[in-house]
């Protein structure tokens, strides 16, 4: 069901945010989401940590583009954009990320 939700939102707002972007000069290149357990996602959020709000549900597979990434506590988190919707940007867990 979990699953389903974030699919649905992912639909929504690729379709909302898929404008062009100006590219950003610590662009580090593309990166795939990896290790993700079948029936959940990696959570993008609004800032580099849990306490932060979940932006949007990423299954294993997607595309982003890193731009930054830093620690916070036991954790790397990446400031990353969706390949296909650049507009759409947060934070995730550097665990899942496998570069391309």
């Amino acid at each position: 069901m979990r699953r389903t939700i974030f699919t649905a939102i992912t639909g929504v707002l690729l379709g909302v945010f898929s404008g062009a972007e100006p590219a950003e000069a610590a662009w580090n290149g593309y990166y795939e989401v990896v290790g993700v357990e079948a029936d959940d996602m990696l959570k993008m959020r609004a800032g580099p940590g849990i306490g932060y709000n979940v932006i949007v549900g990423l299954p294993n597979g997607t595309l982003v583009r890193i731009y930054s990434c830093e620690q916070n506590g036991g954790t790397g988190w990446c400031k990353v954009s969706l390949k296909q919707s650049r507009g759409l940007k947060g934070y995730v867990s550097r665990t899942y990320l496998q570069e391309m």
